[in-house]
């Protein structure tokens, strides 16, 4: 088993996927696009991709050219229906990958949310031990569309489309399921002129205070959503 973990900025890496990774022994690679690493030319060998988030906007591809190659590697994944999964940015290229429309969001989502499992949700394989509606961390101002063929697993009433999966095993989550404490931390700290743009609509005391309260249970989820995930390939 070998895992491929794209990533687009220093300070967004796999967190919590790397941790269970680490745990039980499942090899796995970091290829950092935005600092000019390769993706693989073949998908030989390759058992599951995670596409981290970051920044950037899928369409922004003349100002960040990683994304159009990015686009081209996973339409190649997603055509040999290799377990996929995608957060926030990565969730909005596996939409764009199946020609699925990005576009700004009414506002944005950045704390902690809840959101809803729809029905084809609470069902599906990747969501099993969760209930029908579920604490997830935020930090986006695009959305997708779901793509021809893909089954919307996750909504919420800011953003209604929260969540899809493509085929038996593609799931592309606008949420961030692999954040930790420190890693929002970090956020806070290194997107802070974003925050202070939305003049006081975000308090980021008030999220460290919630990732506080709420990092136990989140920790217990993210194990599970990554079990449930793992037990796909």
């Amino acid at each position: 088993m070998k895992v491929i973990i794209i990533k687009h900025i220093d300070i967004e890496g796999p967190g919590t996927i790397g941790d269970f990774l680490d745990d039980n022994n499942i090899p796995y690679k970091i290829i950092d696009v935005f600092n000019g690493e390769s993706l693989p030319n073949s998908l030989a060998g390759v058992s599951a991709t995670v596409i981290l988030g970051g920044p950037m906007n899928v369409y922004e591809e003349d100002k960040y050219p990683f994304l159009k190659a990015e686009d081209e590697f996973l339409r190649k994944v997603i055509e040999k229906d290799i377990p996929t999964l995608g957060f926030c940015l990565g969730s909005q290229l596996i939409a764009r990958a199946k020609d699925a429309f990005v576009k700004k969001n009414p506002e944005k989502e950045i704390g902690w949310f809840k959101v809803s499992l729809t029905e084809n949700g609470s069902s599906d394989p990747l969501f099993q031990g969760f209930s029908s509606e579920i604490d997830v961390f935020q930090w986006h101002g695009d959305t997708f569309e779901i793509p021809d063929g893909g089954v919307k697993l996750a909504e919420s009433e800011i953003c209604p489309n929260q969540a899809f999966r493509i085929g038996g095993n593609i799931y592309g989550l606008q949420f961030h399921v692999e954040v930790t404490g420190d890693m929002i931390e970090q956020w806070i700290d290194a997107y802070k002129e974003e925050l202070e743009s939305l003049k006081g609509l975000v308090d980021p005391d008030k999220i460290i205070s919630d990732t506080k309260l709420k990092a136990e249970s989140y920790a217990a989820q993210a194990k599970q959503f990554c079990s449930n995930f793992f037990k796909l390939i």
